[in-house]
């Protein structure tokens, strides 16, 4: 079973697509189930993509995703519309992301002890702002083959690096919710984009398209 057939939102909804997400959040958490439906509906693509992009492996999203959705409903009595839903909804999809990446090096190595990665706190200035061009906006990422090859070249990535990538260029969010999801700074989030653009453009030096690296 896909994970489109085991979270498939009801189209139906009416007047609840027209509320916001934050007050999606709360009306389920009131009792009713038609807003998780709708919620569902808006966000099980874009947090399967994220899931894949940072597992690099289809069926381990498909498990993950249903675990973040089991998440938001369990977690629902406790949500207050202090931040932005998706800053809720992508920390819980981090965590579990790391739950798994734990799990999986344990196995490997029955230890918990290699590092993730190491924060860099320089401020990077106006080396990367958030009124950057997304890296995704380009048209030459619609090329099947630059794009296989973007993802061989993200599972080589520093974790904490691919996971702010992410974010950043598929997510679409900003550098101040990325920080908040990720618990650190907003320089720090800068840094690892930046070491995240360089480490693909050394990664897809040969690529035959050069002109598709000139968005990094």
């Amino acid at each position: 079973m896909t994970h489109r057939e085991q979270v498939a939102p009801d189209r139906r909804l009416g007047v609840l697509d027209e509320l916001s997400d934050e007050q999606l959040m709360l009306r389920f958490a009131q009792g009713d189930p038609r807003a998780f439906d709708a919620l569902i509906g808006r966000h099980y693509q874009p947090v399967f993509n994220f899931l894949v992009r940072n597992t690099g492996n289809t069926a381990t999203a498909e498990e993950l995703l249903q675990d973040v959705f089991m998440r938001v409903m369990s977690g629902a009595k406790k949500y207050e519309k202090r931040a932005k839903f998706t800053t809720w909804l992508y920390t819980i999809a981090k965590n579990i992301v790391i739950d798994h990446a734990r799990k999986q090096k344990f196995r490997r190595h029955k230890s918990l002890d290699a590092p993730i990665g190491s924060d860099d706190e320089r401020s990077l200035g106006d080396l990367v702002q958030d009124d950057h061009p997304s890296v995704m906006a380009d048209r030459r990422f619609t090329d099947e083959q630059f794009k296989q090859r973007l993802d061989v070249a993200m599972g080589g990535m520093n974790e904490d690096q691919r996971m702010v990538f992410v974010l950043r260029e598929f997510q679409q969010l900003s550098f101040q919710e990325i920080a908040q999801i990720v618990v650190t700074s907003e320089n720090t989030v800068k840094s690892r984009m930046r070491y995240a653009l360089e480490f693909l453009r050394n990664a897809l030096r040969d690529f035959s398209d050069e002109a598709a690296l000139c968005s990094f």
